[in-house]
């Protein structure tokens, strides 16, 4: 039995290594022109197949003509990654945001992951933003904490205006908005840059910093923990080990590390703690000259326990009597519909309906998801054996009604208003980052008239985004993969012309400049209508 088992394991290491040399040759190949043709058209029938409101912004002609046209235009072998820069720019007509496509990566077998697995790279540390046609360092986590508010000139001989020029190209936003280019590409720089050159393992860029500029260069490198033990394995052959008595703690010590633990891990739960970028996704602060007004700055919708962080929070608001909310919406990308529906419930005082059931244009689009092909064997195989069960499920949740189908969420029901709903006066502050759930929550604050908006128009269209569900679908030939919604998702609100975000009541852009001066001038003007309000 043990030869089997390990002629077994053998066997799954030699497919394992055979299938990422595979898949790494299949990559980086000039592929047949017919075979990019063939690519061209699998995307464009999967789109057809899938997405609820393909020729939202873009009419069924023209989009067959931009897709006709870049069959045309493809007459010689490209490999994936060209092909990819080709088809993003013709994907894009969608004009959905959540929709896109992105090249496939490198693949690693099990030693080299081991390996990665010990390596950081500091540039992953620097947070970026795109304002007045100048990339910005804004937030810099490590050692590098001098970088901050510099300018980036050049990466490596390139100007981040040139690449920035040429990413606007390859992804959407929601309809005809214009605002979420410049925040994403600012905010997501290096993915973008990723995606256009692939793997790196050293960068250098040329920062302007007050009147100096300088050369950042960096490279893949140890972790420290792994570097420390490299180092104190060599310093064992001069030096005699110390051996350390392990301190024996008491049960009541043990017990009480333990209460401790258990405290910490609710506590970066309920506020949702991001380890790697070592913030908390939700936060509350009490503010103004004599910290009466709340500010809750929530930069995403998609971890921890929610529920326990919006109970505590306004419990906390209604117990300090704070007349006035500030809710922070900038660069929240979005996340669970479940979780805007139940912070709405502490915003209103009467029954409500978040979102609209959604529209759809299959029937289990959950198991459609489940069974992209992008998926792993395992996920299918688990998926196809609770198959009936999930298809119950979506056929449950599924109605049909004037020839369309739509899906209902929980967030489609209609809600009960928490009994501690805030009454007071709200702001919002939102960007062009404001995306997703982010912009349905806006939508719905605004569309009932909730709150007054200060900021920059929402990347996110008001009425509606096509998200929910994704089919991240793997093209056969090149492997680059098509990420396509399955669910149009929309408040109850609407606006004319179409294809438009939530725009501010007072519009504030911020420039280079206040970020220099590590100004806010969004939140500025908020605190000081407050003040304004209180004397009048």
């Amino acid at each position: 039995m043990q030869k089997i088992l390990f002629f077994l394991y053998i066997s799954l290491v030699f497919a394992s290594c055979a299938s990422v040399e595979k898949h790494n040759a299949q990559i980086t190949k000039l592929h047949p022109v017919a075979d990019l043709h063939k690519d061209i058209d699998k995307v464009y029938k999967q789109l057809k197949r899938h997405h609820p409101h393909l020729y939202q912004f873009t009419p069924k002609d023209i989009l067959d003509f931009k897709f006709d046209s870049l069959k045309n235009a493809i007459d010689e072998p490209m490999d994936s990654r060209t092909f990819y820069k080709q088809l993003s720019q013709v994907t894009k007509y969608i004009g959905q945001g959540h929709m896109s496509v992105s090249p496939p990566s490198r693949q690693f077998d099990r030693k080299e992951r081991k390996v990665l697995n010990k390596m950081k790279f500091d540039i992953n540390n620097l947070d970026f933003e795109y304002l007045d046609n100048k990339l910005l360092i804004v937030n810099a986590r490590g050692n590098d904490s001098l970088l901050v508010g510099s300018e980036v000139l050049m990466v490596e001989s390139e100007r981040p205006t040139d690449l920035i020029k040429q990413y606007k190209k390859r992804f959407a936003s929601d309809g005809y908005n214009t605002t979420f280019y410049n925040r994403i590409l600012g905010n997501r720089f290096m993915r973008y840059y990723v995606n256009d050159k692939g793997r790196f393992d050293s960068i250098s860029l040329t920062l302007r910093n007050s009147d100096s500029t300088f050369v950042k260069f960096y490279k893949r490198a140890l972790k420290d923990k792994f570097a420390s033990k490299a180092s104190d394995s060599l310093k064992k052959d001069s030096l005699q080990t110390i051996k350390r008595t392990k301190v024996k703690l008491t049960k009541a010590e043990r017990k009480a590390k333990k209460l401790e633990a258990k405290a910490k891990r609710e506590h970066n739960s309920k506020y949702g703690y991001v380890a790697q970028r070592k913030e908390y996704t939700r936060n509350l602060n009490f503010i103004g000259k004599d910290s009466s007004v709340a500010l809750l700055k929530i930069r995403g919708f998609s971890n921890g326990n929610y529920e326990a962080f919006y109970d505590e929070s306004f419990k906390a608001i209604d117990s300090l009597s704070a007349e006035t909310l500030i809710i922070d919406l900038r660069n929240n990308f979005g996340g669970r519909l479940k979780e805007i529906t139940y912070l709405y419930s502490y915003l209103t005082d009467k029954e409500f309906v978040m979102i609209n059931p959604s529209e759809i244009n299959s029937r289990s689009p959950f198991l459609k998801s489940l069974m992209s092909n992008s998926r792993p064997v395992v996920v299918k195989t688990l998926a196809g054996l609770i198959s009936p069960f999930i298809y119950g499920y979506d056929l449950f949740k599924t109605k049909k009604k004037d020839g369309k189908l739509y899906y209902r969420f929980k967030a489609s029901r209609t809600q009960e208003p928490k009994p501690t709903n805030f009454k007071g006066k709200i702001y919002v502050l939102i960007n062009g980052n404001s995306f997703s759930a982010s912009s349905v929550l806006s939508t719905k604050l605004h569309g009932d008239k909730r709150a007054t908006f200060v900021g920059e128009e929402t990347g996110g269209a008001y009425n509606g985004t096509v998200a929910g569900f994704y089919k991240i679908y793997e093209l056969p030939n090149t492997k680059v993969r098509a990420r396509i919604g399955l669910a149009h998702i929309d408040a109850p609100h609407k606006i004319s012309p179409d294809g438009y975000g939530v725009k501010p009541d007072v519009e504030i852009l911020p420039t280079f400049q206040d970020r220099m001066d590590k100004r806010d001038p969004e939140l500025e003007w908020i605190l000081n209508d407050i003040e304004n309000k209180k004397v009048n």
